[in-house]
This record gives structure tokens, sequence and C-alpha cells, in this order.
């Protein structure tokens, strides 16, 4: 069966991905670099201020804002060790007050507030998420390069979590076999595979462990 073609930038079929997070990572990120494909200007470097929202109750959705934006990811299973997620929205503020209780506040996994306008500026949402005590809002701050190695998408970023710094590569395509390869040619098969909401629940507190690295 031949592969999906992937294509930086481009809207796809779930993928499977491999990120770790570390104080350093110079020597596979020169690896990554050199073995990576020419790819577009666009993506080769970005930066982006972002607000992850965790909750205790919640690791199988990653849910952040991105430019005005709402994000939700949704994991899917593991598979040699790893994690395939499934993109479930994208939805610009003012958000509808249907979107909250239909798809934000289940995919929180905590009780819905009450609702009494029909739709909620960014603002408005953040002062939701403030008030609960079960939730929390993370700033995070990405420096990301961009690669493609083994026909995957790959990313080193410089990551500031709530002022925190820590190095994170990522490498994910639909195609199984070719993430493995590229981890194992950047030396990265050593490295813990974690992904944005579990590491930032870790540095945060949340959750009571250590990254690995």
């Amino acid at each position: 069966m031949s592969e999906d073609k992937l294509n930086i930038g481009e809207i796809s079929k779930p993928r499977f991905e491999f990120r770790t997070f570390a104080q350093n990572l110079s020597e596979s990120h020169k690896i990554l670099a050199e073995l990576s494909t020419t790819i577009p200007e666009k993506v080769r470097h970005r930066q982006s201020d972002e607000i992850y929202i965790v909750a205790r109750s919640n690791n199988i959705s990653n849910i952040k804002i991105r430019g005005e934006q709402l994000d939700i990811k949704k994991y899917v299973q593991t598979i040699k060790g790893l994690e395939q997620w499934n993109p479930l929205m994208k939805s610009k503020f003012p958000l509808n007050s249907i979107i909250l209780k239909n798809n934000v506040f289940p995919a929180f996994n905590v009780e819905m507030p009450k609702l009494s306008k029909d739709e909620y500026t960014m603002s408005e949402f953040l002062e939701m998420i403030d008030t609960n005590h079960n939730l929390q809002a993370v700033s995070v701050h990405k420096e990301r390069f961009g690669y493609m190695v083994n026909d995957t998408i790959c990313e080193v970023a410089n990551v500031l979590i709530n002022g925190a710094k820590v190095v994170s590569i990522s490498s994910e395509s639909t195609e199984i076999e070719n993430v493995l390869k590229t981890v194992h040619d950047v030396r990265l098969q050593n490295f813990e595979n974690i992904n944005y909401l579990h590491a930032i629940k870790r540095l945060i507190g949340m959750i009571d462990k250590q990254l690995a690295n």
C-alpha cells in the first residue's frame, strides 16, 4: 500500500507523533538540520505565544489558544510507542455557547459552568478558566524551526512554559515506520516520548513527575 504524501502546513489524516523535551538537544538538532530536505520558507522559523488550558481530570485532550483561535486535539491511540492525535476543532473567538457546552468543557472533563450569554470573547473565556479551581491557563512561548526528514514533519522548538525554558524535538507522520526511523536517525530512541499536555502538567507541578531527559 502506498504512503500518503505528507506536506508541511496541509491537513492530513491523524498523525503519529514522537516528541521529547530536554534542557539541551543541540546534537539531535544538528543532525535533523543536516538530514532535512528543502521546506517552505514560511515554516522554517516561526514564533508564537499560546495559552494551554490544563485540567487534572484531562489527560487526553490537548486544548490551546493560538492567535485568537481555540484548538482542540484528542489522543486516539499509541502504537509502537508513538501517539496518534486527531484534530477535533479549531474555532475563532468569540466562541458560541453551544460550542462551549458541547465541545470545549466536555474536553476538559470538568463540571459545566453556567452560561448566560450566546457567545464569549477570549478574555471572558479565560475568566471562566481562572475562576474554576480545576483548570489552569498556562502561558507558552514557542520559537520553532521546521524540517522534513524521512517524509516526516519535524520541529525543534525553544519553549518557555510559564517562563521555564525547555527544548523540544518532534517528528510526525501518518506513517509509523517513517517516524521511528527519524527518531533513530537523530539519536533520540532512548528519550521519553511525551506530549505538550503532559510536559506542561509536569513543569507546573500538576503531575508529580519530572521530565525524564
